[in-house]
């Protein structure tokens, strides 16, 4: 039920919004330049990579050693509010359709992290990652990332195609009231560097 669910909802989203998402695919090329789409490899049900896409929010700027800049620097004041918005997310209404995520999961994360989780904590991976989950809609970016795992564990152990409904409201209601978007002093979250350093973010 849960992938007819996900099948149903998100071929229906990408035919409701293809106006608006070839408006933004215009407004993307025009503010930020090529590639439109960004594109990375994320791990998805049981681990398993494969490419998830979003929307560009950032430019390529680098610094004379030729690294990128920080992402304080390169996220522009049009992918701030892509990302405030969450429009940004659209894209991956695609990695729905393919079956690579679910609309309800868990966000996928980078798969430099995973060899840091705790068994636990890989148990994130025993559902396919969401455009959105339980701790999008309890604190999204503002909460650690000890209380984010927790609140992933949770939804697997709990989830149910009313969950999922019920996530999804909450999250209209968190898009609208643009609440959790990042933790304080970063753009998003400061990266995961494994429980015993007791490092928050997402």
């Amino acid at each position: 039920m849960k992938r007819l669910f996900d099948l149903v909802l998100s071929a229906l989203g990408l035919l409701a919004l293809a106006l608006p998402l070839l408006l933004l695919i215009w407004q993307v090329r025009r503010k930020l330049g090529s590639p439109v789409f960004f594109r990375q490899v994320r791990p998805g049900l049981r681990g398993q990579p494969f490419q998830m896409v979003k929307f560009r929010t950032m430019t390529d700027a680098r610094g004379p050693d030729g690294q990128l800049l920080p992402d304080t620097v390169r996220l522009t004041p049009f992918g701030r509010w892509l990302r405030a918005t969450s429009l940004d997310e659209l894209p991956e209404l695609w990695n729905v359709l393919k079956g690579d995520m679910s609309l309800v999961g868990p966000r996928p994360l980078l798969m430099e992290y995973l060899p840091l989780y705790t068994p636990e904590q890989a148990r994130r991976h025993e559902v396919r990652p969401g455009i959105t989950g339980w701790a999008q809609v309890n604190g999204r970016n503002a909460i650690g990332w000890e209380d984010k795992f927790k609140l992933d564990l949770w939804y697997v152990d709990h989830r149910s195609l009313w969950l999922d409904i019920k996530i999804l409201w909450l999250t209209v209601k968190k898009v609208l009231l643009r609440d959790g978007i990042s933790a304080q002093g970063e753009a998003t979250m400061p990266k995961f560097k494994g429980t015993q350093n007791k490092v928050h973010g997402d």
